[in-house]
């Protein structure tokens, strides 16, 4: 789903209610279709659990990949070691291989870090914008129900 689907979605119930004709003698007060508003506010309820799936889904690819990353990084210094005994027959190979492991697994290390950070950065991201899109919804829903309170109250 792309970004815009609540928000369009908003956009769209935003213009329901600006393009209601106003109550005689009220230009705060508007008439509004409320089945053509609740439709509205009900495809928006069917699209934020798919936000949050794909947000969790995010959430769990990225940590598939540091996992991965790690993984990795574990196998390639074996690999490093492995050949450094393997091949390293002095004292000195010995001790030049074992500084290049050690180089290589603070690298993964650093690596394995630098991902994780991003992977948190983005899902935060993530989150934020799910965040405002939820605090969007909240307001709208609120300035609608407002608005319906009010019509009601004139009404009596």
């Amino acid at each position: 789903m792309d970004e815009t689907g609540v928000l369009g979605l908003l956009e769209d119930l935003s213009i329901v209610l600006e393009e209601s004709k106003p109550v005689f003698g009220k230009s705060n007060m508007r008439q509004v279709n409320i089945s053509e508003a609740f439709e509205i506010i009900d495809e928006i309820r069917d699209l934020f659990p798919a936000e949050f799936s794909q947000a969790r889904q995010i959430v769990r690819e990225r940590q598939s990949l540091l996992d991965d990353a790690e993984a990795e990084a574990n196998r390639m210094i074996e690999d490093a070691r492995s050949q450094a005994i393997t091949i390293a027959s002095e004292q000195e190979i010995v001790r030049i291989s074992q500084q290049q492991a050690e180089t290589i697994m603070a690298d993964a290390r650093e690596l394995e870090r630098q991902t994780r950070a991003g992977a948190e950065d983005y899902a935060d991201e993530v989150f934020s914008h799910v965040e405002q899109s939820l605090d969007t919804l909240l307001n709208n829903a609120r300035r609608c129900r407002e608005r319906l309170n009010a019509s009601s109250i004139n009404v009596m």
